[in-house]
């Protein structure tokens, strides 16, 4: 079923295919009859419709080229209806003015043929075989981009360029004087043919970068000069940046000199900020190169098709890290057993992992904790949610977190369906509750019954807003939280032209600022202090942007709402009171014996009806009965807190890095003794063949 906003952009996509087509049949009557005032207007409409087209709404000319109708064809299609109207004007002579106007716009098309050649043959030797950032690379010859509108923008240059000649030729055809339309002709044909030589100098050796053999070994000198010990490998979708980005601080923080290896391009720009050299190698021929390199240990935070390539490389070690925890099927992947090890947070993955019966060996399962949930603070106890000034009452913050639908279809996945709109009801009739609603991003993107339900949900909490009031931060609140978003952008997001190329941003990501990854944490810290407040204390709030983050919310929290999820996990470090809505069909002990880390929550059914007891235990610690439950579950899931996590994965890193140590030296020793064998061989050989020349030689020629 389309989504909301499909049905609209068709009709407007249907739109203007159907202009496009009224435009060129006009414009053929008009060049036909002829008639003039037809053949102007339905010319420089089609053009300026082109022309909006190619800013808004890219996606139809891609399908109109996929039909041959691309911008070249629309555009000498318009430009031949015009020089047929202008042949049958009376007032133009055809040989004597519109045969020059002819060969002129003739040779304004070799000259855009000649620039896309050109930005074909630069756009092939700007292409590096790898793509880095945070290190230098400067010795490659990087340089500036060349002009975007002549070196990737053929169908906005030809579109941008053909103005001034069909304005010239039109004002011919209204005029019937055709030193118009060569001022026209001759305007675009100098402005194509100025680029096309500029874009040209990009061929010149002082702005070539470095050929795919110069650069590889540029590359290999690098690695041995650098010497990487632990890197983490990473390939996935637009959307998939975040798997990695959760391990950033912690890759950081190890041991030894980390390293990160991506695989496609674009994934260069989506990792956060890291002081941490990263490497892409597109190519698995490329990436075989790490063979011969000082990597020890590659961490895996996510499967891919592209996985299996890297795990080709003998030499390094490799530990399947994960993203995320919970009992969903998705966290024991069969594919795991593909990996030297697999790290988990504590022993209930481990236990998964025997249960499901993958064929993961249980020696091969190492306990490291979860480093990433250092920021979450621990319980006090007593609720320590939003709070009131002078007079003004507290409010007991619950954070109402819905996993998204997965591709299974599951009706237990999500309550954001069945559940979804009876929990915010529920919590929103108790004045005394704050909520936080933060639904996964990818709510809605399989199944549109869980989109629906969460616009639905959505608009119960801004008209429950509606109905509320109270004091509001002062206008320095907004203004603090307008400084602090500011300075974060800015921090975090690269400033490049918009002509920049992958060559040019490697160039001015080279080398990091120092300690950027530092700054830029505590410019998040300060970021999210000023959000919260700027917020009221009484008002609820909906947070679907990436900002606030998930683990910040748990702090603001006194009570979270979830589904089976890694969220749970992590918020069981905490030890907070938490619930789960069960919408599986099963029992409540079905429920609690099949997903261990609910066991130590609030299970609410479909109805949400045990909400309002849940609130009283929360904001009565002697009604809570779990409180000895979740810190035992919490050891469960997460280990213990001593020795800290991010000392269990590091030592981890360290006895997977020996293991390839005494690999290696295995294979020397071995290499080391089977050689001189077989040298002694070769010369027996040498030394039992008959000597040239001799009766024995000939005998055997001979034979």
């Amino acid at each position: 079923m389309p989504s909301a906003g499909t049905a609209p952009r068709r009709a407007v996509q249907l739109a203007a295919l159907l202009a496009m087509l009224v435009f060129f049949t006009t414009q053929l009557v008009g060049a036909v009859l002829p008639n003039v005032p037809l053949l102007i207007a339905a010319s420089a409409g089609g053009l300026a419709l082109d022309l909006y087209l190619q800013h808004k709404q890219p996606g139809l000319l891609s399908l109109l080229s996929k039909v041959r109708l691309d911008v070249t064809v629309r555009q000498l299609f318009r430009d031949m209806l015009i020089m047929v109207g202008l042949l049958r004007i009376e007032g133009i002579d055809p040989l004597h003015e519109q045969a020059p106007l002819t060969v002129g716009l003739l040779l304004f098309y070799v000259t855009h043929f000649a620039c896309q050649a050109v930005a074909i043959l630069v756009r092939r030797t700007r292409q590096l075989p790898f793509v880095t950032r945070n290190i230098d690379a400067s010795a490659l010859g990087l340089s500036d981009a060349p002009p975007r509108l002549f070196a990737r923008q053929h169908g906005r240059r030809l579109v941008r360029l053909s103005v001034p000649v069909t304005v010239g030729l039109l004002i011919t055809a209204g005029t019937e004087n055709a030193v118009w339309g060569a001022i026209g002709v001759a305007v675009g044909l100098l402005i194509a043919i100025a680029g096309t030589v500029h874009l040209g100098t990009w061929l010149l050796p002082r702005k070539r970068v470095a050929g795919e053999a110069k650069a590889l070994a540029w590359l290999d000198t690098w690695l041995a000069e650098y010497q990487p010990t632990v890197g983490m490998y990473f390939s996935g979708g637009t959307t998939s940046a975040y798997q990695a980005n959760m391990w950033l601080s912690t890759l950081a923080a190890l041991d030894g000199k980390p390293i990160i290896v991506l695989r496609e391009r674009f994934m260069v720009q989506k990792i956060e900020a890291t002081d941490v050299p990263i490497v892409c190698l597109p190519k698995v021929a490329h990436l075989m190169r790490l063979e011969h390199s000082t990597l020890k240990v590659l961490l895996h935070p996510a499967n891919s098709g592209k996985t299996s390539q890297v795990l080709r490389i003998p030499s390094i070690k490799h530990a399947f890290i994960n993203h995320g925890e919970s009992d969903k099927l998705s966290s024991c992947n069969p594919y795991a057993k593909a990996y030297d090890e697999v790290w988990v947070a504590g022993p209930a993955a481990r236990e998964r992992y025997q249960l499901a019966d993958i064929g993961v060996e249980d020696k091969d399962v190492v306990e490291v904790g979860r480093p990433q949930l250092a920021p979450i603070r621990p319980y006090a106890a007593t609720p320590t949610g939003a709070l009131g000034g002078a007079g003004e009452e507290h409010f007991t913050t619950v954070l109402y977190a819905p996993t998204w639908e997965g591709w299974d279809g599951n009706p237990g996945n999500t309550s954001v369906i069945l559940a979804g709109e009876n929990i915010v009801r529920e919590l929103l009739a108790d004045p005394k509750v704050r909520l936080l609603y933060k639904p996964h991003p990818m709510t809605g993107s399989v199944e549109p019954r869980a989109g629906r339900a969460n616009e639905r949900i959505q608009t119960m909490i801004v008209e429950a807003n509606a109905k509320r009031s109270g004091a509001r931060p002062g206008p320095e609140a907004a203004a603090e939280l307008a400084r602090r978003t500011d300075e974060l952008n800015r921090l975090t997001s690269a400033s490049f032209r918009p002509s920049a190329d992958e060559i040019e941003r490697m160039n001015l990501q080279g080398s990091p600022d120092k300690d950027r990854a530092a700054v830029v944490a505590a410019a998040t810290a300060a970021w999210e202090n000023a959000y919260w407040a700027s917020m009221p204390v009484w008002e609820h709030q909906i947070i679907t942007g990436p900002r606030p983050a998930i683990f910040p919310c748990f702090n603001q929290s006194d009570l979270l709402i979830s589904d089976v999820s890694s969220v749970v996990s992590d918020y069981l470090t905490s030890e907070k009171p938490y619930a789960v809505a069960n919408t599986s069909g099963l029992t409540e002990a079905e429920f609690k014996s099949g997903f261990p880390t609910v066991r130590a929550a609030t299970i609410l059914a479909p109805d949400a009806k045990g909400v309002a007891e849940l609130l009283k235990s929360v904001r009565d610690p002697e009604k809570d009965t779990h409180v000895a439950a979740r810190a035992e579950l919490k050891v469960h899931l997460l280990g213990p807190s001593d020795p800290p996590s991010l000392v269990r994965f590091d030592q981890a890193a360290q006895d997977l890095c020996a293991e390839a140590d005494a690999r290696r030296a295995r294979m020397a020793t071995r290499l080391a003794d089977e050689i001189p064998a077989q040298r002694e061989a070769r010369d027996a050989a040498e030394e039992a063949e008959p000597e040239s020349g001799s009766p024995e030689a000939e005998e055997t020629a001979a034979v």
